[in-house]
């Protein structure tokens, strides 16, 4: 609980607590070793001073030292370009990781249904020990109550081209989901900071939210018929290098 502080100590006309720089630390969840570098770096104003060796700080700075931690920690920020934003754009930065906090709340939101593993095991003709190692390896990430529907579709996708004739004697394994995976992590981090650049920081984030939904179908038909182009002109390619 924090100390209540002198009358000296209040905001204008005596609205909201000041605090000393302890209770800063405390309600931020941020040392106050870092609150200080903060303001060394110029992305928080001075503190009142009462007197040489006192200073209490407005309650506005709660939330701002969160907002600086989280575009650090979650948007990979230097606080250079934090300072900056801050100080032209302030909204846009909260902006940011409010859209960011709904795509990750929707996304999860649909992950939450499991299929138990036994029921897995039952509807696809997968061994259990592949399953387990696609597990290991992070292609799925199963947990106590079975497998999620994201899981449960590269499941049903892995199985289909196993019923195709994609067996281990022909020398597809697990390990080659993983240059599918290694390929999609670079591809939808540059998605993700082209969704921020221009969507989530250019507007609000109701419409944003519609915009990113509007797109996910098609972005998928994009990327399967770009694969599908790519394809024929790696092979016409390679036909052509042999002749």
């Amino acid at each position: 609980m924090a100390t209540r502080t002198s009358d000296a100590a209040k905001g204008p006309g005596g609205e909201g607590e000041l605090l000393r720089m302890g209770e800063l630390a405390e309600v931020t969840g941020v040392s106050a070793a870092t609150i200080k570098h903060y303001r060394r770096e110029g992305l928080l104003p001075e503190p009142v001073k009462t007197s040489r060796n006192m200073a209490y700080y407005p309650p506005e700075f709660v939330e701002r030292i969160r907002l600086i931690k989280r575009l650090q920690e979650e948007r990979f920020m230097p606080l250079k370009v934090i300072r900056s934003m801050l100080e032209s754009e302030p909204e846009r930065a909260a902006a940011l990781l409010e859209v960011e906090d709904r795509v990750i709340e929707r996304a999860l939101a649909g992950e939450r249904t499991r299929t138990s593993a036994s029921e897995v095991r039952a509807r696809y003709d997968i061994p259990a020990e592949v399953l387990e190692r696609l597990g290991e390896i992070g292609v799925l990430t199963p947990n106590s109550r079975g497998y999620g529907p994201t899981d449960v579709r590269i499941i049903e996708a892995i199985s289909r081209f196993r019923a195709g004739g994609y067996q281990q004697e022909l020398g597809f394994t697990v390990y080659d989901t993983l240059r599918y995976q290694r390929a999609m992590e670079e591809l939808v981090r540059e998605e993700v900071e082209v969704l921020m650049e221009r969507v989530a920081s250019k507007m609000e984030p109701d419409r944003a939210m519609e915009l990113i939904e509007a797109g996910a179908e098609p972005l998928k038909d994009l990327i399967a018929a770009i694969h599908s182009k790519q394809l024929i002109v790696e092979l016409q390619r390679q036909r052509a290098g042999q002749d």
